[in-house]
């Protein structure tokens, strides 16, 4: 039995807060922190940027050197990204003035932080702010936190699932942000996981990897990959199951996490940076799924069917056939199927058959419309 709740409930053993530290121009809450109570452990994906932020390269850092976590925090208004050493010293100390007001290890600390890329970390602000942050932690919590991370978004992005295994009750917990810098290859965004499972490392791993490439790998709002993506997820074992294993219930487990996953993803979409629409590029008759997902990413990276979209242009059906054409992909014209429902919808099916084999791919996207182009060019 599986129980989905579109809100953020923080399962057993875990708290939450958020407050303005002063790091966002207007007086907004800009700093986050989720706390296990009880030693976690942690499985993380990262984006594939080849220039990434100060807190990813830290984060990376503590989790080859610990296996017991009990924190995160996360500011937004800041990336901390192409600040050099300065950026990798602040990232560091955002995890010791935390770890030092928890009364835990430093390395137990997992840092994040989104916003504008190029600025100088305004650290003795967080510094201040990191004491009453602390000390407002709670459960409900969570509702302050997840407004905290947040940057363009119009609103958060949470999830529960709740499923039983045997006779104990497990929790996945998620909140997301992201609506612009939205492109796959690993998250595209900031996600954070709780659960009160108790899982083994390897399986905890197996299955975030699983869940990612079935969620956030599979969403694309401007094709664009940002340098801060991160999906971080804390188990702490505090709902007492039987210890889930590669074998032992990682079905179920995989399942509900597939589905948290997919959920934020979409809302994701869903919340794109001055979106009317909501698509999904179906591709199938491919010979595997990399040609199917190679060709769906194609039409969905278009920006010339993303604007088509959003006129519901009847030029769209030209601008698919280009996109699929220039995937690289060896389709015949004669074997080329295009169908899609009515592009007066907010949510649109776009079926694309290559009739070249049985392999498909699902990718979800949005129209680009005149709201994104000015959302870009006043963010400051």
């Amino acid at each position: 039995m599986m129980a989905v709740f579109k809100k953020a409930i923080l399962p057993f053993g875990f708290q939450a807060n958020g407050v303005s530290a002063g790091i966002k121009k207007k007086a907004k809450l800009d700093l986050a922190v989720f706390y296990s109570q009880v030693p976690a452990k942690a499985s993380c994906k990262f984006t594939a940027n080849k220039i990434p932020a100060a807190p990813l390269v830290i984060s990376k850092k503590y989790l080859k050197d610990n296996k017991n976590f009990r924190a995160i925090i996360a500011n937004s208004g800041n990336a901390n990204c192409f600040t050099g050493a300065v950026g990798l010293k602040d990232a560091v100390a955002m995890a010791s003035f935390l770890a030092k007001a928890l009364r835990v290890k430093q390395k137990s600390v997992l840092v994040a932080s989104t916003g504008i890329i190029g600025r100088i970390l305004p650290i003795d602000k967080i510094q201040q702010a990191v004491p009453v942050l602390v000390k407002g932690l709670s459960k409900q919590g969570i509702d302050k936190a997840k407004k905290a991370i947040i940057t363009t978004d119009t609103f958060s992005k949470e999830i529960t699932v709740k499923f039983n295994l045997g006779p104990k009750t497990v929790s996945i917990c998620g909140i997301a942000k992201g609506a612009g810098m939205i492109a796959p290859n690993m998250a595209t965004l900031l996600c954070f996981i709780f659960t009160d499972a108790n899982i083994t490392q390897s399986a905890l791993d197996k299955a975030l990897e699983i869940a990612v490439d079935n969620s956030f790998n599979r969403i694309t709002v401007d094709g664009c990959m940002s340098t801060n993506d991160s999906v971080m997820t804390l188990a702490n074992g505090e709902a007492c199951n039987k210890l889930i294993d590669s074998g032992n219930n990682f079905i179920a487990f995989v399942k509900a996490l597939e589905l948290a996953c997919l959920e934020l993803a979409k809302m994701v979409v869903k919340d794109a940076e001055g979106a009317t629409k909501f698509i999904q590029v179906k591709v199938s008759g491919a010979k595997n799924f990399k040609e199917a997902k190679t060709v769906a990413l194609s039409i969905a990276n278009s920006n010339l069917f993303k604007t088509a979209m959003f006129a519901s242009s009847t030029n769209v059906l030209g601008r698919i056939v280009a996109a699929v054409g220039a995937s690289g992909v060896d389709v015949k014209e004669k074997d080329l199927k295009i169908s899609h429902g009515s592009l007066k919808k907010k949510e649109i099916l776009l079926s694309v058959s290559l009739n070249r084999g049985q392999s498909q791919a699902v990718i979800y996207t949005s129209d680009l419309s005149y709201e994104y182009v000015k959302i870009n060019a006043e963010y400051n």
